[in-house]
């Protein structure tokens, strides 16, 4: 099938295709078994053999990392390094029949009447009183009450399992590429459908049509929209509201379509105006400079503090920024999360950058009372000879876009 669609952007890659073409492609059983034993070798270090990744709304991404189920209303996989007997509870009960489908390495059943109860259930029937669980993931109040009375000791393993998200597999790079490449889609697709009178529910509209027909779902898709004028807006908005483009507006975008729970993400400047005012021109390239600075910095043994000294410029430029310079993505909003030197991101991190990184660069230069802003930036893999990007859609500010009268 194409996958073009006639957007203006690069042509997805073999690998984007096979992937988006074919059935649900799953993982490959040593990608899996590399998973698990990392997980169980980080329970281990906390003297743990029984693992419990809970996941629920949707939210929890350890379930789908170790078995492959998109986490649904919710779900609670057991991981038992001791029998290799491992263990998803699903709900609801209509939930099961695809979880089974998808589910890799486990059995799978209905959680039952009470998550809860099952969940205590099973840790009693594996000797639960006598062994350390480790757990990760969203674990409401009631259950983690329930399991402190029922094991041994319960240690928690979110801080290791963010960790083992931070450096991707080649599997993993290539479900990021698919993210990408849909990302880009859906910041084409506004490109393509802007005008002044659309309402920015109607934004929301054109960017996933662009990416839910090929089999993409929805991360984030944030809009500013702002009159270059009189701005009263420097960063995206995370919800609609009925904000209504208006000619000469700016519009400013974050957006992540995903696949299989991996997501590009893709931020771009944009107007239906023939140019940007002076303002504009001169933050977009304040912008522009700061992207290409600290990408060059993205490499093997660098730091966060690199970073900030790299987008030292914004600042020469009597600018600053409202949303974070840098975050590490791929599997959640990852570390190293790294502001600027007038906006800082709490203190600087420790983590050293490694070949694998997948982070987001995306300069939100912004005035500094904040009533203008633009911002540009993508989702890039750090390699050995520096940062690469994994998107296709150029970064320079987009004029005179949309659908003509």
């Amino acid at each position: 099938m194409s996958l073009q669609l006639d957007r203006g952007g690069p042509p997805p890659s073999s690998t984007v295709e096979t992937l988006l073409a074919g059935d649900w492609p799953r993982f490959s059983g040593a990608e899996r078994a590399r998973r698990r034993e990392a997980m169980l070798d980080a329970a281990a270090e906390q003297g743990s053999d029984l693992v419990i990744a809970y996941g629920a709304d949707r939210a929890g991404s350890a379930v789908e990392w170790l078995c492959g189920w998109p986490v649904t209303r919710e779900a609670v996989l057991v991981i038992d390094g001791r029998s290799g007997e491992d263990l998803l509870l699903v709900q609801f009960h209509n939930h099961v029949t695809q979880a089974g489908e998808l589910a890799e390495g486990c059995e799978v059943r209905w959680a039952g009447p009470s998550t809860n109860d099952t969940v205590v259930d099973v840790l009693t029937g594996r000797d639960g009183s006598r062994r350390r669980v480790g757990v990760v993931g969203p674990v409401p109040v009631g259950l983690h009450q329930r399991l402190v009375a029922t094991a041994d000791e319960v240690v928690p393993l979110g801080a290791a399992y963010t960790t083992l998200r931070l450096v991707k597999s080649a599997e993993e790079l290539d479900r990021l590429a698919v993210g990408a490449f849909l990302s880009d889609r859906g910041v084409l697709g506004l490109r393509d459908g802007l005008r002044a009178g659309l309402v920015d529910h109607e934004l929301s509209n054109l960017v996933e049509r662009a990416y839910v027909p090929l089999g993409g779902t929805t991360h984030i898709h944030y809009f500013a929209i702002t009159p270059m004028a009189s701005p009263r807006r420097a960063a995206p908005a995370q919800h609609t509201t009925n904000r209504r483009v208006q000619d000469g507006d700016v519009v400013v975008t974050e957006i992540s379509a995903a696949f299989q729970g991996y997501s590009g993400q893709v931020l771009r400047t944009m107007t239906t105006a023939d140019e940007l005012s002076p303002l504009y021109q001169d933050l977009h390239a304040v912008a522009d400079a700061a992207f290409a600075a600290v990408c060059d910095v993205l490499r093997p043994g660098a730091t966060a503090a690199d970073m900030v000294e790299a987008a030292g410029l914004i600042e020469d430029a009597g600018y600053t920024i409202v949303d974070d310079l840098v975050h590490g993505f791929g599997g959640g909003y990852l570390p190293p999360v790294v502001g600027s030197r007038s906006r800082p991101a709490g203190p600087l991190p420790d983590l050293v950058l490694e070949e694998g990184m997948t982070l987001v660069v995306q300069p939100n230069v912004t005035t500094r009372d904040h009533t203008a802003g633009v911002q540009t930036g993508e989702l890039m893999v750090v390699t050995e000879s520096g940062a690469k990007s994994l998107h296709g859609v150029d970064r320079e500010p987009w004029l005179g876009v949309g659908a003509k009268a």
